[in-house]
């Protein structure tokens, strides 16, 4: 049995010899990321550049925006330099690193998106009483809380599983999980299942159930107002819910494939839809956002 502390690195099983083709790989991978640095920083430009987006609505964009640069920076880099190296490594500093960055990007993913849910909620609702309600300060508190929330809390899933005695340094992955990690623990490891499944819950059904509930009072409003009032719902909403949606099924196959191990679904396949929330996500909104938002799509 080995300490936590003398496993210098772990070693990232998923990867496979693929020759020549390597090359291909990391164009397509490079690829991805530029395309999602420019769409991304393209609109977080437009945003603060132009004073009629000063708006609630876009400065939480502006936040989901960010938060998905950021998970794509935890990813991408690592990949490339994977996809090159014959040797599928990590150090074990390095492996925790990318555990934060990429744990606390879903985190914020999904608390932006239940915090424009809210915004829309109150926008479509309460419009005369939106500016009351929907204040500075409240929009600044409400940009802020997702980011301290992941941070705070993929800090404490960091210090549990830093300790662990670990049997072995093998991770089934293509980059480090948390719970690949607790897996190969020697040590009791029942906190840490507990914590992580609390943390599930608080980032995926509270933020979800919030969602759904906010949607639910808009249709009913929808179904109850003008045609003015439902053309405007459709326009802000349905590039949320289409975001909302994509990014769900990803972390859903994600949580699924780690925590029972589905033997049925071919590994290449495995390593696609694992990739697909941290990959697809970032390129999605933008243009979803870019395209629907119709002062986004005017100044764009």
């Amino acid at each position: 049995m080995m300490n936590s502390t003398q496993v210098l690195y772990f070693t990232l099983a998923a990867y496979f010899d693929t020759g020549v083709l390597k090359y291909l790989y990391f164009v397509i991978i490079m690829s991805l990321y530029i395309s999602i640095i420019c769409s991304n920083l393209f609109l977080i430009a437009v945003i603060c550049m132009n004073r009629s987006l000063h708006e609630p609505m876009y400065l939480f964009l502006c936040s989901l925006f960010v938060n998905e640069l950021y998970g794509s920076t935890g990813l991408f880099p690592f990949l490339l330099v994977q996809i090159l190296s014959d040797v599928h490594t990590v150090s074990a500093p390095l492996c925790f690193l990318q555990i934060f960055s990429l744990y606390s990007y879903v985190l914020g993913e999904f608390s932006n998106l239940a915090v424009i849910s809210y915004d829309r909620y109150l926008a479509i609702c309460y419009p005369l009483q939106y500016n009351r309600y929907m204040t500075f300060n409240k929009v600044a508190v409400l940009i802020a809380l997702p980011w301290l929330y992941s941070f705070v809390s993929i800090v404490i899933l960091i210090s549990l599983i830093a300790p662990l005695q670990l049997c072995g340094n093998i991770i089934d992955k293509v980059y480090c999980l948390n719970y690949s990690i607790v897996k190969l623990a020697c040590s009791e490891t029942t906190v840490n299942n507990i914590y992580g499944l609390i943390v599930t819950f608080l980032t995926v059904c509270v933020p979800v159930s919030l969602i759904i509930y906010t949607y639910l009072k808009i249709l009913r409003v929808c179904f109850s107002g003008s045609k003015q009032t439902r053309q405007k719902a459709v326009s802000t909403c349905t590039p949320h819910l289409a975001s909302l949606l994509n990014f769900s099924f990803g972390v859903f196959f994600e949580i699924l494939q780690s925590r029972f191990d589905i033997k049925s679904v071919h590994s290449i396949l495995k390593i696609v839809l694992s990739l697909y929330f941290l990959t697809c996500q970032p390129l999605f909104s933008p243009v979803m956002y870019g395209l629907k938002m119709s002062k986004l799509r005017r100044l764009v």
